[in-house]
């Protein structure tokens, strides 16, 4: 690294002739910064970020946002010039390292699948498990006030489906005939509903909010409705082998929403922006990684959960899925190297 020298000895900025100068103290300070990041930079050797473990990634990002702003400093005084071309030089190679193109292999999904989605979801667990309390707190209240008042549930349910239950079948029979169709159609559903949960988030969370209310009112009014008809087997039995998986992808998603909620209303130290693009991202990833729940819980609703299975082997079903989906967004935590100190705010 060039050395670089200031006019000014003193300890922060002087001003001579109405210009702002950088001090030897302050370059002094900086340096080992730039030097980092320039390390960084030069150990990709056109690799690209690939290398990087996760907390140099987050060092890259930290320094690279220090030497831009120190950049601006360096550029206000007229006496610096050799600092501030080799920090535009540093920036620029590192800008290229940060947003270089890559393309996508097996190897980047799997490892997103494997490590990155399972850490994403337990950095974010508060808000998914926020969206299962507001499913599950209408969800009971949709229950309670249908016991109370069975005409409840005809306002909601509608009169069809309403006879239907009075004739104890399941409105879910008609899957069997068209089972190929049906897991299109329910598999379709759920991605939009899904994305409208995530999506919804750039309403500051209340649309989301909305969505979660409206899923556990409907889950409470058909649960009190049929255990009223006396068709709670039939209804649970149905519900269970799909539901283990479909049911937390509908929370998941409604926490992504949330994230983006989060990253709006409060950004933190960051620009509200910035807190909004990375929240943003990490909801995007946490909806990318419902898609295959959604994938295997629409082919499960349309070929085993309206079957003629017995019920103990839906539940047994439900209960391995649902083992299996907390064993794997549980996965152990990789030990990692406590991180390096990083560069102070200026």
């Amino acid at each position: 690294m060039v050395s670089f020298s200031a006019k000014s000895p003193g300890v922060g900025a002087g001003v001579i002739g109405g210009c702002d100068m950088i001090s030897t103290r302050w370059i002094e300070k900086r340096k080992p910064y730039w030097s980092r990041l320039e390390a960084l930079v030069n150990r990709s050797k056109g690799r690209g970020v690939r290398g990087f473990e996760h907390r140099e990634l987050q060092e890259l990002g930290l320094l690279y946002r220090q030497a831009a702003s120190d950049l601006a400093t360096a550029r206000e005084d007229v006496t610096s010039r050799p600092l501030a071309v080799y920090l535009n030089q540093l920036l620029g190679r590192a800008h290229n390292l940060i947003y270089m193109g890559r393309r996508p292999g097996m190897s980047g999904l799997v490892r997103f699948y494997a490590q990155t989605y399972p850490r994403v979801f337990r950095e974010t667990f508060p808000l998914t498990f926020l969206a299962f309390a507001i499913t599950a707190l209408t969800a009971i209240a949709g229950c309670a006030v249908t016991l109370h008042d069975p005409a409840f549930a005809h306002r909601v349910l509608g009169p069809e489906m309403m006879d239907t239950i009075a004739q104890h079948k399941m409105w879910t029979e008609s899957i069997v005939t068209i089972k190929p169709v049906a897991a299109s159609a329910i598999l379709t559903n759920n991605i939009i509903v899904a994305f409208s949960m995530f999506a919804s988030g750039i309403t500051a969370g209340i649309w989301t909010i909305w969505l979660l209310t409206m899923n556990g009112l409907l889950l409470g009014v058909v649960g009190a409705a049929t255990w009223r008809a006396g068709m709670a087997l039939q209804l649970w039995s149905f519900v269970a082998p799909h539901g283990v998986l479909e049911l937390p992808a509908i929370f998941i998603a409604g926490g992504a929403g949330f994230e983006i909620a989060r990253g709006m209303l409060f950004p933190g130290l960051l620009p509200r922006r910035e807190s909004l693009a990375q929240a943003g991202g990490r909801g995007a990833q946490l909806l990318l990684g419902t898609i295959p729940m959604l994938l295997v819980a629409g082919a499960i609703e349309s070929f085993i959960s309206p079957s003629t299975i017995p019920v103990r082997l839906k539940f047994l079903l439900a209960a391995v899925l649902f083992t299996a989906l907390v064993a794997y967004l549980n996965r152990a935590r990789q030990s990692q190297p406590e991180s390096q100190e990083q560069p102070e705010a200026r």
